[in-house]
């Protein structure tokens, strides 16, 4: 007779070191297949599938929906010795009932009370999301400061290359790519932005892991672009595409969300107009973008409609300087309103 196997936490990523179980997908004396996803554990940055390691029973749980666990705790047993169920559940016949009709006071009475509350708690991700956010509040001095960009030049670059791009890649050129390569060449030139404090020294981060921010089915996640200095046009939107299509599958890795030196987000594609994006400790800074909006501006003296965008950054006052911070977002504008200049490295 084997042993009975047990279903332990896994590693589950930098600086992680429990995690909450979030919903058992099957029961204590259901027949398990190898690999089967037996229970789904949530961190603060990604949903966790643990799957059995061999075909059997699950003869126990050993910890609930709700609870937490830590690396290497026990959740479970699994009885590989065991075909079949242990339990089944048994239906009970229920006696059908003629519902009446309810009176016209009573059902009144129930419409007269459009005032209904659901109390419903808060899922383990969203509290740890909630705390991270706050600690990164409490510990760094955040200050934003704004400016505005005028897309003309990137929407007429992209309109006129791309259906080549697209042929070529078999990726859209979308705006995104221009937005990371902006964002890289102005870390280059303000690098203490792509650094951290760690206790009483600074972490000068000599290589750029760019978090970019997209919509997931349990929130808002953070999944890395790793040396994004070293990617171009399509290798940048070929990883968005991936990050989007994986988020929306809840297939994104602890490591996709793991470590990142910088970090950008985009309330625009939510329309928003402007924003003041909170930092994603423990990095130094956010990039915030926005919708994109025709509005009057003045060119050469004379009013001109363009596609206009207004940009956030948020950085840690502890470590950058308003100079520094307002330089940065003057790189990312010269950047995006001159981008074939910046292309040939002018």
């Amino acid at each position: 007779m084997a042993d009975r196997l047990p279903l332990t936490v896994p590693i589950l990523g930098e600086s992680i070191t429990e995690a909450t179980v979030g919903r058992w997908l099957i029961k204590v004396g259901d027949f398990v297949q190898l690999d089967e996803t037996i229970v789904e554990l949530e961190t603060d940055k990604v949903t966790v599938e643990v799957n059995a390691s061999s075909k059997g029973v699950l003869e126990s749980m050993t910890v609930t929906k709700g609870e937490t666990a830590k690396i290497g705790d026990v959740l479970g047993y699994i009885d590989p010795d065991k075909t079949q169920t242990i339990a089944a559940s048994v239906s009970k016949p229920v006696e059908s009932k003629k519902t009446q009709p309810l009176s016209k006071e009573p059902q009144k009475e129930i419409i007269e009370s459009r005032r209904l509350e659901k109390r419903v708690p808060l899922s383990p991700l969203r509290l740890r999301i909630a705390e991270r956010l706050k600690e990164s509040q409490n510990t760094a001095a955040i200050l934003t400061t704004f400016n505005e960009v005028d897309l003309s030049a990137v929407q007429n670059l992209r309109q006129r290359y791309k259906d080549a791009f697209e042929k070529k890649h078999g990726v859209k050129l979308g705006l995104t790519s221009f937005f990371v390569k902006a964002t890289v060449q102005a870390l280059q030139e303000i690098p203490l932005l792509n650094s951290q404090i760690d206790g009483n020294d600074i972490v000068h981060k000599n290589y750029y892991d760019i978090g970019i921010a997209v919509a997931s089915p349990q929130g808002l996640v953070v999944p890395i672009l790793r040396d994004a200095d070293q990617l171009d046009y399509a290798g940048i939107e070929k990883a968005i595409a991936d990050f989007s299509d994986r988020s929306k599958n809840n297939k994104l890795t602890l490591q996709d969300l793991s470590g990142g030196t910088f970090s950008i987000t985009n309330g625009g594609v939510f329309g928003s107009l402007l924003s003041t994006p909170i930092l994603n400790p423990p990095q130094s800074g956010i990039l915030g973008l926005h919708k994109i909006q025709d509005r009057p501006v003045a060119i050469n003296g004379r009013v001109e409609i363009r596609p206009m965008m207004y940009t956030a950054l948020s950085y840690d006052h502890r470590l950058i300087d308003g100079k520094d911070a307002v330089t940065f977002l003057v790189l990312v504008k010269e950047f995006l309103e001159n981008p074939g200049k910046s292309l040939l490295g002018l």
